[in-house]
């Protein structure tokens, strides 16, 4: 039976653990204190996006993670017990540097002595490049750099969700230009269905904050939170009424009027989603709404009302061009001024089934050849925005490349023999804007005065504060950037 006090002393360790920082990394780092050259004082440590599916990385949320765990004095004298105990446990020996995190406690009041410098957060980077650096500023904690390794890479979902995200909406507003009057829609032509599909809140968060870099819709209120919480922003992204199949079914097949009848009396205002595959899209398309509440339809138009038509299964290319053939037919279209089909202003649909990167363009390029505008359409996307990514999407690592040895400087690299891809960066770097590129110039023959990278964090403070409206600007597509 657990005493009291022992229960009182692992409720408290349970506690810090939460926030405990000396866990947050792998097994193996905790020796690797013993396993540097003798007389090391400093270890320097980059990231970057070793090639990938896209050519160009959106560099977003280390500012979240910086935030979260290293900004303040996250070294205690608990949190120093906790994880001695755990890790000779875990080991089996007494592998922990105690007396490494007790010298941070009582030399730094429990502060990081470690800078971070990174280019600015919505810099959009050609892959290869250097996008941070960290390094330790106490001589006395050169092993501390590394430890770290395992927290900072994950770095990489933000980023390649961003990235994903971008890339979609360079097509989606290529399609656009191309078949529309404006790009006034754009930025809720993808809208965010990934809260389900994450593997935890957190995720969901991240992911959903990283997609807002791009976008202003979401239906993954975490993602919202995150943007609030980390990035100063009151209200990222927007959403509106909508329904699921439950508040459809329930109504019975026979009440499938009376269920879409009340989508439009319950909201009568403002745009609105209704989920129209429950049996028959068709059927539901032109007889439904184009003639039993179609007039219903057309009276809340007047009011600023707009229908937004879901369907939710079949070939997406295939389905949303036939939605659309049914809901003109029975509403009219007009002609833009690009010669394209727009159906009434009070009406619109959407395609939140199958959505990726891959199956996007297929569904316009379907619509284009049909002389549909794209404009007509919005896109949401669950699964494949927040969630079919992982770190070898952008191939990304976390590289030593510089360290003092004996007052000696050494530039530090691999090159295995059996992956020249894995070929590291030597000695200190800048990123550099040379002939309107961005290069990583290494072995410190870089002209500091030149560098791109800035310094986010320094002995346990955050220097810069990237606000998201700003990560917004700079991560703004050239299509866009150019119209403006």
């Amino acid at each position: 039976m657990t005493s009291p006090a022992k229960a009182f002393k692992m409720a408290t360790y349970q506690a810090a653990g939460t926030e405990n920082i000396l866990l947050v990394t792998d097994s193996y780092k905790v020796t690797h204190h013993m396993q540097y050259p003798p007389k090391t004082t400093t270890v320097c440590s980059y990231f970057e996006s070793r090639g990938g599916k896209f050519p160009t990385t959106v560099f977003f949320g280390l500012q979240y993670i910086i935030k979260r765990w290293l900004v303040g004095p996250v070294i205690t004298r608990e949190k120093i017990q906790e994880a001695k105990e755990l890790y000779n446990l875990h080991f089996g020996r007494d592998n922990f540097n105690e007396d490494g995190w007790n010298y941070i406690l009582e030399k730094h009041a429990g502060y990081l002595p470690l800078r971070i410098r990174a280019v600015p957060e919505g810099t959009v980077v050609p892959f290869k490049n250097v996008l941070f650096v960290v390094e330790n500023t106490d001589p006395k904690c050169f092993w501390l750099t590394n430890y770290f390794e395992t927290l900072l890479v994950q770095v990489w979902y933000p980023m390649t969700v961003a990235t994903n995200s971008r890339y979609q909406k360079e097509i989606i507003a290529r399609y656009l230009d191309e078949t529309a009057d404006n790009l006034d829609g754009l930025p809720f032509k993808l809208h965010d269905f990934g809260f389900r599909g994450s593997t935890s809140v957190e995720s969901a968060g991240i992911g959903g904050c990283a997609h807002l870099v791009n976008f202003q819709g979401t239906d993954t209120i975490a993602g919202i939170m995150t943007a609030r919480k980390y990035y100063g922003c009151n209200v990222a992204g927007f959403s509106i009424p909508a329904a699921e199949h439950s508040t459809i079914t329930t109504w019975g097949r026979d009440g499938e009027f009376e269920a879409f009848k009340n989508m439009l009396t319950k909201f009568p205002e403002g745009a609105m989603a209704c989920v129209s595959d429950s049996y028959d899209i068709f059927n539901a398309c032109e007889k439904v709404w184009g003639e039993e509440l179609k007039d219903v339809i057309i009276e809340r138009g007047k009011n600023g009302g707009v229908l937004v038509v879901r369907p939710d299964s079949g070939d997406p290319p295939e389905i949303v061009v036939k939605v659309l053939e049914s809901l003109g037919k029975k509403f009219g279209t007009t002609e833009n001024s690009k010669g394209y089909k727009m159906l009434p202003s009070y009406l619109r649909v959407i395609q939140g089934d199958g959505i990726s990167y891959e199956k996007l363009e297929v569904i316009l390029i379907n619509m284009r050849k049909h002389k549909w505008s794209s404009d007509n359409l919005t896109f949401g996307s669950g699964g494949a925005l927040l969630q079919r990514l992982d770190r070898d999407t952008q191939k990304c690592a976390f590289k030593c490349s510089y360290s003092v040895i004996n007052g000696k400087e050494v530039n530090v690299f691999k090159d295995p023999i059996t992956d020249p891809g894995k070929k590291s960066k030597k000695g200190r770097l800048t990123l550099e804007m040379q002939d309107g590129q961005y290069v990583t110039v290494t072995e410190g023959k870089g002209d500091p005065s030149k560098d791109l990278l800035v310094t986010v964090f320094e002995n346990g403070r955050l220097l810069r504060d990237y606000s998201f409206d700003e990560i917004r600007i700079t991560a703004e597509i050239d299509l866009v950037k150019n119209k403006a």
